[in-house]
């Protein structure tokens, strides 16, 4: 009895031909198409004289038939439409690679967000009254990219254009 092997493509049980020299794939037209693709992948990548002779045959044809991919555009409605749709996630996907990520921004100032004592430094510095403050740092672009950012941290919206003014004109 013969031994069985599988298809490298379809995963079918088959007789290896014995002429055949490593038989690996079944006579479907499927993994006939796949042997002769997986060759010509390992022929371009190791044979230099191919590769060229693959480039120049390309660019020759390109040259004679400058118009193919118009006149196959509008002889197939449904490859230019899939081709719009697909162009439209390929935008959105370009223009998301190009946003500025917020914890990859460089720091403008060296003030920490957290917890701090606001302490007086004129006169004794050893005060008991000092306060505690949370302080939140408040990126320059939520301005423009977000309207919730034009709110200060007490919910109310202030006339500056999104930036919080503080009582007395001081900044604590």
């Amino acid at each position: 009895m013969e031994p069985k092997i599988r298809c490298k493509h379809c995963r079918r049980s088959l007789s290896p031909n014995p002429r055949v020299k490593n038989h690996q794939y079944c006579s479907r037209k499927a993994c006939q198409q796949a042997r002769k693709a997986q060759w010509q992948r390992k022929k371009m990548a190791t044979d230099a004289d191919y590769r060229k002779n693959q480039v120049e045959s390309l660019q020759n044809w390109r040259e004679h038939n400058r118009d193919y991919w118009r006149r196959y555009r509008d002889s197939h409605e449904d490859y230019r439409d899939r081709n719009r749709q697909l162009q439209k996630v390929r935008d959105a996907r370009h223009r998301a690679r190009h946003l500025a990520k917020m914890d990859a921004s460089k720091r403008k100032n060296d003030v920490m967000p957290g917890a701090y004592y606001i302490v007086s430094i004129e006169g004794d510095l050893a005060k008991m009254d000092a306060s505690f403050q949370k302080i939140y740092i408040i990126p320059d672009s939520c301005n423009a990219a977000n309207r919730s950012c034009k709110k200060g941290l007490d919910g109310h919206t202030s006339g500056s254009g999104g930036k919080v003014r503080h009582k007395g004109g001081r900044r604590p």
